[in-house]
């Protein structure tokens, strides 16, 4: 099997996904367009090699519908040949874009590909395209399917969680976003959005709170509470989980991720090709997996996943240097700490989704970017990305760098 190596990776900023973000002006074909060039004008790359894109975009309704893959191949002046595919694996559609690339490379067939994600959350409501999962009242009750948020507060219960915890997860992803903006650790991937006339628009991530304290998250209502009590769902979780007497509602707005608008993009390909190009490989993709947990808790597949992708990478946890696990919700990393046995010092060593935001469909390409910049920074080899996904799935991506 062909070994499948990450040529480089990009990422727009994250804007606040609201009215008054600094995204909210450029569609999603922009922003994703952005890091399509940013590739291209980088690597000095003929596009005429690129066999495909493969982009990751949850909500794909309005401006994001319609293959806004191929669309953005078109938009960026690649080459005819490039083809363009859209996926959606909720929140692990951007890695699932990685890993697809990843195999399409390993299997042989293709020798260079990109693969990335986007979601502009301002522009496209989330849930907007429908969902039978979440809104299909026979699929809701037989299922037992509750509300994200509803499942973390439910992980949080069962696992003992308290709300205390959580903010001070939280307090410390802003102080390390905080520090790696003003450290510059994002600079080799982070490429500034622009308006159509060339002026900047937006040049780092929007929503990083400097200021954030326990004190000023304590004043924050939890956000599932009403959701849980008055539309039944805690009602529903605890006949799934009826040795849990009550669930305290401890997630809120400020220790869950951040709606947002951004976009992401991984350049990968054989050996081979990179040769021919004169491209230098940064990293080889060791393994990649998936698996999937009862989708009522929903979103503790990720220790699950990894571990399997440990498994098919013929390694241990402790041979993991750096980890980036999304910050969906405070308590899935944490959970996910406790899992695995590892310390807080490998993982999210730059903040995380709480700070930066999550915009759904990039957000794992993102962090694949994100763990091989901090590899490279640190001198170090192995990376693993790992992210929750709805309906109980998780991914897990392991890099090593070259």
């Amino acid at each position: 099997m062909a070994e499948a190596y990450i040529y480089d990776a990009v990422r727009t900023p994250r804007g606040k996904g609201k009215k008054d973000g600094a995204l909210y002006e450029v569609p999603a074909l922009r922003l994703l367009t952005t890091t399509f060039e940013a590739i291209r004008t980088r690597n000095n790359l003929d596009t005429s090699y690129v066999e495909d894109a493969i982009i990751g975009c949850v909500t794909q309704s309005g401006e994001q519908s319609s293959n806004i893959a191929k669309t953005a191949v078109i938009a960026a002046g690649y080459k005819d040949t490039v083809c363009g595919v859209s996926l959606n694996r909720y929140c692990g559609s951007g890695l699932e874009a990685v890993n697809q690339a990843a195999a399409y490379v390993m299997s042989g067939f293709v020798d260079l590909i990109v693969a990335g994600g986007v979601e502009s959350m301002s522009r496209v409501v989330m849930g907007s395209d429908g969902a039978a999962m979440f809104m299909d009242p026979d699929m809701v009750v037989k299922h037992r399917i509750i509300p994200q948020g509803i499942s973390a507060d439910l992980i949080a219960a069962k696992y003992g969680f308290e709300r205390a915890r959580l903010d001070s997860f939280a307090v410390e992803s802003h102080r390390r976003a905080t520090l790696a903006w003003k450290e510059g650790r994002f600079k080799n991937s982070v490429v500034e959005v622009r308006d159509i006339n060339g002026l900047g628009i937006l040049d780092r991530d929007e929503t990083v709170r400097p200021d954030t304290d326990l004190q000023k998250l304590s004043t924050l209502k939890p956000a599932f509470e009403a959701m849980g009590s008055m539309a039944g769902f805690d009602a529903v979780a605890l006949q799934r989980y009826p040795e849990l007497e009550i669930i305290h509602h401890v997630h809120h707005a400020g220790n869950s991720s951040g709606i947002v608008d951004g976009a992401a993009l991984v350049l990968i390909g054989s050996k081979r090709m990179g040769k021919k190009l004169g491209l230098k490989p940064r990293a080889v993709i060791r393994s990649f997996a998936l698996t999937g947990v009862d989708p009522t808790i929903m979103l503790t597949a990720p220790g699950p996943a990894s571990l399997k992708a440990l498994k098919k990478a013929k390694m241990n946890v402790s041979d993991i240097d750096l980890f980036e696990i999304n910050e969906a919700f405070a308590v899935v990393p944490l959970r996910y700490m406790e899992e695995m046995n590892i310390t807080a010092d490998r993982v999210n060593v730059n903040g995380g989704a709480i700070a930066m935001g999550h915009p759904l469909g990039a957000t794992g390409a993102i962090l694949i970017g994100t763990v091989l910049d901090e590899l490279e920074r640190q001198d170090k080899q192995s990376g693993l990305v790992s992210l929750c996904i709805g309906g109980g799935m998780g991914i897990a991506t392991i890099i090593e760098r070259i």
